[in-house]
């Protein structure tokens, strides 16, 4: 599987690599990068192999045009894994990155008749529980109280106006795919497990928008929360990663 030769602009592998297990490809939030996930290389080491989705515009890929549509980075991430997804592999997505791994999934079903071994959304609504939102149409400022209210990036980047000239077009791309997103009621469910992960006090998803994933797989289901907000995850990625171990299936 380590033979498998991938697309090396869209997806990071950070050391100490995996070798061990189903490969866990993850999928950063809007604004997010694959670096986000370096810490679950470091946790999980050669229990999985664990892969991150580069977005373009970020990073490495700062003069990689934007993406505003779902459904493109969906297309894109899909091509850049498809080596990967002809064996056992598990998705783990975050905020936006959890409708991304959704419709990845989807993707598999409908090309190659599988799914992930196992999906894993994070800190997002099941895609039936959309909620108006427009955060993509506020100004400069408003992107940056955004940020700075969900606690998930350092406030002196916040203040650093070069910084900011940086990572504010990614982000407002970002979620202007988000919130123009809609799930297509018409699509056959997944028959994969899901795994639908919140923090308590994560004010942009509800226990009931998170226990509505369940209705998008005729697989089993199951609900893990976690003490935080949004970000939940910056400081229980061992807690995270534990989680994942003890719910991946047996292979």
């Amino acid at each position: 599987m380590n033979d498998i030769r991938l697309d090396d602009v869209w997806i990071r592998q950070f050391p100490p690599a995996g070798t061990g297990g189903v490969p866990l490809v993850c999928f950063p939030h809007a604004g997010g990068s694959a670096s986000y996930f370096r810490p679950f290389s470091n946790v999980l080491k050669n229990r999985l192999r664990v892969l991150s989705v580069q977005y373009p515009g970020r990073q490495d890929r700062i003069q990689h045009p934007l993406i505003t549509s779902i459904s493109e980075f969906a297309d894109a991430s899909y091509a850049a894994l498809e080596p990967l997804l002809k064996e056992p592999v598990a998705f783990l997505g975050h905020s936006m990155g959890a409708a991304i791994a959704f419709e990845v999934a989807h993707r598999m079903r409908e090309r190659l008749g599988t799914a992930p071994v196992t999906l894993y959304v994070s800190g997002r609504r099941a895609p039936s529980k959309d909620r108006e939102s427009r955060i993509h149409l506020l100004d400069d400022e408003g992107l940056v109280e955004v940020l700075r209210s969900q606690s998930g990036t350092d406030t002196r980047i916040l203040g650093d106006k070069d910084v900011l000239k940086m990572i504010l077009p990614p982000l407002r791309a970002d979620y202007t795919a988000i919130e123009t997103w809609r799930y297509d009621p018409a699509k056959p469910s997944l028959d994969c497990p899901v795994v639908a992960l919140t923090g308590v006090d994560d004010e942009t998803v509800t226990t009931e928008e998170a226990q509505a994933w369940g209705e998008h797989t005729t697989g089993p289901f199951a609900l893990e929360t976690f003490q935080g907000g949004h970000f939940y995850l910056a400081d229980q990625f061992e807690l995270v990663a534990e989680t994942v171990l003890r719910t991946l299936p047996a292979r």
